[in-house]
């Protein structure tokens, strides 16, 4: 189709050097975005293994033993021996029954229950690895790679992972697996099934026509009995095929993409079909692919095939254009200091998983920002600004604790970029991160790559249960990073805590009374030989005498009513506010009458404002909801992304502070700042007894973080390149050329990776002008003694 593609030869020795170090293959073997192994074997060589080690009762010379893998190999290939025997071998094993390592890293010999298959297969492992006993599917199989990598290194993992390959694709050759109409069996039960179903909808269509249901409740329980239907089926197809059979084979290792779900099309049902707009059409698809579909049937599943393909097309476009936005955005973040010397941290909390993440998963590969005990023990896990390893992480996670205080990029005190206790492990490398790693566009590309595969759709679900569409998928990690003030489905939030009152007026429109009511005293204790100068149940204002001594004298703070015991008063005052709601018609309450709230809590369904809670509750509890919502879209596909990666672009979209109080500095009330730069400025203000500045935590969305940045160059170059120049001119900038960006456009060596020491120290001995100046003499008189002695020499 004409494409085109550039390509780049490494020519200069450092060029050639760069690409042996970094851009080779196998230094490449851990994925970044969550430290997973990324050349696991796939397809055809996990079918291939799956085969191997796979076991069968009842085969030619079961039970024999073994003293090593030799002999079993020698009777194997004089055919004493088939392939899914099951033997006893003698071995020398790293991992105990629970295929568990040995803490102490030393093997046990030991007779074992085997096959012949799974003794060929540890042949190709290295010593240490030894005995994987396992059915090995293609999660298996991962996580053997990822533990080969932990135990043997990075270059001795890469001649495992290409032995892996050519002993697949050898077993999936020999297994000769291969698929026919006939082993597609339809479940007998399946007229039933359907019969059943189609019983139970004419049963709601009469409801209906009685006026018993809406029609909107009609056609949700319509769907869900089809679906209930189609899975009931799905689960009939897996339990009728053959366990030794080519297709179970093949979706239960792992080799073929979704699993049983293209088989419970082929032998049970389609089930049903969306239509161009993306709802549910209630008629489902009865037939499958074995007995062939109805001209009908096949015309209403070309609605989703054909919404598929455009809807690639689109979304690969987006999600290139968010990668581009995210990179702009933290492409100045570099590893620039080993300790920025913060005593601040994050709270992992248990309570925080979303969607089936692991605690330890979240906290392993950082550092731990307090001393960790063991609840029960008493014993240090881990000391504070220690890497929390991945033992320590699992240990972690077994005992009792609920929460962990940790380093993160949210709390790095750095004002340029961040420093490597608070950034942690390289996911990419295992180890922590090195000084001038450029870990924003690390991250930027951690989530941008996975983008195409989220989905595109904007769910219509209609009907009371669900309030409106819910945005999911790409649009909604659009809607996080880009901080939209008005969130689509809106939920309406609390702002004040207090008990729920539930007001209904004759239109039936609803809205919700949040009270707060509560008796406040204040108790003021009167020393011997003080006057009283009020009497039981006065009622004084603020600032009014209660008792005296001569010149001195006792006032109440606040207004309220007067309480007399012996020796002290209270004076008491009842603190009341009301805050009323009104609920949209199609909204679903989340609390009922007189439950109590807190500040910031949900009304009703739908996304939270997070420029609301940043209000409400603060920046800690906005970055919180922030990678929590955004972590939802990305679990809930199956992509996997550690927090650290959203983390460092949430850091920057709450990087700007607005003043709104100058005091004693040069500020202008409204005017956008760096939250480090104004911590700066108030220190030096404070420590001259000078009126510090104060302002308000602001969110910002990537676009507007990306034109706030200190770099007018690398503004410039992202949008709106005439107005960022112009206000750059007007304004006499300086572009401190820190960033990746500004130095690409100016042509010099980016400041990160190999070119990271070349920008250090430069800029320090410039400002210092005397060093510049003692230079200069020194190389002027040098000039003029060489001068001299040279005409001597003449």
């Amino acid at each position: 189709d004409g494409d085109q593609m550039a390509v780049h030869v490494p020519l200069s020795p450092k060029a050639v050097n760069e690409a042996y170090e970094l851009m080779l293959a196998s230094k490449n073997l851990l994925k970044p975005a969550d430290g997973e192994p990324i050349v696991g074997p796939s397809k055809d060589m996990v079918l291939g293994v799956y085969y191997l080690t796979m076991e069968k009762d009842g085969k030619k010379g079961e039970g024999r033993r073994f003293a090593d893998i030799n002999e079993v190999e020698l009777a194997h290939s004089l055919g004493q021996l088939e392939l899914h025997t099951k033997i006893k071998l003698l071995v020398n094993t790293y991992f105990d029954e629970d295929n568990k390592r040995y803490l102490d890293e030393e093997p046990r010999r030991q007779l074992i229950d085997t096959t012949v298959g799974r003794a060929l297969f540890n042949r190709i492992l290295p010593e240490k690895m030894h005995f994987v006993n396992l059915l090995l599917d293609k999660n298996n199989l991962q996580d053997l790679v990822a533990k080969c990598y932990a135990t043997i290194g990075q270059s001795e993992t890469t001649d495992v992972v290409d032995e892996i390959k050519n002993i697949g694709f050898q077993y999936a050759t020999k297994s000769g697996t291969t698929i026919a109409v006939a082993d597609i069996t339809v479940p007998k039960i399946k007229e039933t099934i359907v019969s059943r179903t189609e019983e139970e909808v004419a049963d709601l269509e009469r409801q209906y026509q009685r006026g018993l249901l809406t029609e909107q409740e009609q056609t949700d329980r319509t769907i869900q009995l089809w679906q209930n239907a189609r899975k009931e089926l799905e689960v009939e197809v897996k339990n009728g095929l053959d366990p030794d059979g080519n297709l179970r084979v093949m979706a239960m290792s792992g080799a073929t993409k979704g699993g049983f779900t293209p088989i419970a099309q082929l032998a049970g049902m389609r089930g049903l079909m969306a239509d161009p707009a993306g709802r549910i059409i209630p008629l489902p698809i009865r037939s499958n692919f074995r007995e062939g579909l109805r001209a009908l049937e096949y015309f209403i599943s070309t609605h989703g095939a054909r919404k598929g393909l455009a809807d690639t097309a689109l979304r690969t476009a987006d999600a290139g254009y968010l990668t581009r936005r995210l990179c702009d955005v933290a492409q100045d973040v570099i590893i620039n200091a080993t300790e920025c010397g913060t005593e601040d941290g994050l709270w992992v909390r248990r309570s925080d998983d979303v969607a089936g993440q692991q605690f330890h998963e979240r906290i392993q590969g950082r550092h731990s920002a307090e001393n960790v005990t063991n609840p029960v023990t008493g014993e240090i896990l881990v000391a504070k600004n220690e890497e929390i390893t991945d033992e320590i992480a699992i240990a972690i996670n077994n005992s009792e604790i609920k929460k962990i205080f940790v380093r993160s990029p949210l709390v790095c005190s750095l004002d340029r970029g961040i420093c490597a206790m608070c950034y942690g492990r390289d996911l990419g490398r295992g180890e922590i991160v090195v000084m001038g790693t450029a870990v924003g566009i690390i991250s930027a590309q951690s989530i941008g790559e996975p983008g195409t595969q989220l989905t595109l759709r904007t769910f219509h679900t209609g009907g009371v249960a669900h309030g409106g569409d819910i945005t999911s998928g790409l649009p909604r990690v659009e809607e996080i990073f880009e901080a939209r003030k008005k969130p689509k489905g809106e939920a309406v939030v609390s702002e004040i805590d207090g008990n729920c009152e539930i007001l209904r007026n004759e239109d039936g429109k609803v809205s919700i009374k949040i009270v707060n009511s509560q008796l406040l005293t204040d108790e003021y204790i009167i020393p011997n030989g003080w006057k009283i100068n009020v009497e039981d149940a006065d009622e004084v204002d603020s600032g009014a005498v209660i008792a005296t001594r001569g010149t001195n004298q006792t006032t109440a703070e606040n207004e309220g009513k007067v309480h007399r015991n012996d020796r002290s008063i209270l004076v008491s005052r009842e603190h009341y506010e009301e805050e009323i709601y009104d609920i949209p018609s199609n909204a679903r309450l989340l609390v009922v009458e007189g439950q109590k709230v807190k500040a910031g809590d949900s009304i009703t369904e739908g996304s939270q404002n997070p420029h609301r809670i940043l209000r409400i509750l603060g920046r800690e509890a906005c970055e919180l909801y922030l990678l929590t919502e955004v972590q939802q879209v990305y679990r809930s596909q199956g992509q996997n992304i550690h927090d650290k990666h959203f983390e460092v672009i949430i850091r920057k979209m709450l990087l700007r502070t607005q003043v709104v109080r100058a005091g004693d500095s040069e500020l202008l009330p409204g005017e956008f700042i760096d939250r480090y730069t104004l911590q700066q400025i108030n220190s030096d203000l404070i420590s001259n007894d000078k009126e510090p500045a104060a302002g308000v935590p602001m969110l910002l969305g990537i676009t507007k973080a990306s034109l706030a940045t200190d770099s007018f160059l690398s503004a410039s170059s992202f949008q709106h390149t005439i107005r960022v120049l112009a206000g750059a001119a007007i304004e006499s900038k300086i572009d401190p050329l820190t960033g990746l960006k500004e130095n690409v456009i100016i042509g010099k060596l980016i400041p990160a990776g190999t070119g990271y020491a070349s920008h250090q120290h430069i800029p320090e001995a410039i400002e210092d002008s005397s060093i510049l100046e003692e230079t200069l003499e020194e190389f002027v008189i040098g000039d003029t003694e060489l001068q001299e002695s040279s005409k001597s020499d003449k």
